[in-house]
């Protein structure tokens, strides 16, 4: 069964802004996804009819969430190895 993730980008009152893997971003009621939802969390979620998300089959996906994490560290660390550091000259 094919499945696409979500990131929470933030929690707005009852809604919740979700970004999709392609940059489009979602809002969603906070009641139709699952308990536990915070910001930075990933979902898991199933396509259904007409090859749209089942929003019913969302799943906070922690591995997912530590993958993504571990990658933007490793992305962080080697801009940081790269900088020269001291003021910018235009």
């Amino acid at each position: 069964m094919k499945y696409v993730f979500f990131a929470v980008d933030r929690l707005e009152g009852s809604i919740a802004v979700l970004v999709s893997d392609k940059g489009e971003t979602i809002d969603m009621p906070r009641v139709e996804l699952p308990e536990g939802l915070r910001e930075g969390a990933v979902l898991r979620v199933h396509f259904g009819a007409q090859n749209l998300p089942d929003w019913s089959s969302a799943v906070i996906d922690k591995e997912e969430e530590e993958r993504r994490l571990r990658e933007a560290k490793k992305l962080l660390d080697e801009m940081q190895r790269s900088d020269p550091g001291g003021d910018i000259k235009l």
